[in-house]
């Protein structure tokens, strides 16, 4: 399955969510897909989808999801790297009045360039090649960058042995 979600601003991104269900009415998408599609007012002709999910509702479709694909908001792209998904990540952009201004591309991008834990998809055009080779972009990230709860915990661990003597 495809999880697609768009978050809770204001503005439409019906950019992405009709790109989403063109590629499923083309077949090109041949799973399935949902959106949540906010505030959006294009509505999904090919593709499950609701306005807004509840957090849990969210967070279990995070998990069964293949792919989850979001906009540049970071709650909207924490939530699959905390689950251990590497997020395609699509910035609103202002040209097309998807939001107020282009932070979301900036941040984004430097978030991508740093952490290296995140597929950022600017050109529209270039989202149905990201999605085909999804599984070989993940195979090359580093995989140290899925979660770093165990890796704190770990050190905390041999810090709190060293203070024992252990």
């Amino acid at each position: 399955m495809i999880f697609v979600t768009v978050g809770t601003h204001e503005q439409p991104f019906d950019r992405l969510i009709k790109k989403i269900d063109e590629l499923k009415r083309d077949d090109i998408i041949t799973e399935e897909v949902f959106i949540q599609t906010g505030f959006s007012t294009y509505e999904p002709k090919f593709c499950q989808w609701k306005k807004l999910l509840p957090y849990l509702e969210m967070e279990n479709k995070v998990r069964d999801a293949r792919i989850v694909i979001t906009h540049g908001g970071p709650s909207s792209f924490i939530m699959p790297l905390q689950i251990g998904k590497i997020p395609i990540v699509v910035p609103r952009k202002k040209q097309f009045d998807e939001h107020v201004n282009d932070h979301q591309v900036e941040f984004c991008k430097t978030v991508a360039e740093r952490m290296g834990n995140i597929i950022v998809v600017e050109n529209m055009d270039k989202l149905q090649d990201v999605i085909f080779t999804y599984d070989s972009i993940v195979s090359e990230m580093p995989s140290f960058m899925k979660s770093n709860n165990k890796r704190f915990n770990r050190h905390i661990e041999n810090i709190v042995a060293e203070l024992l003597g252990q």
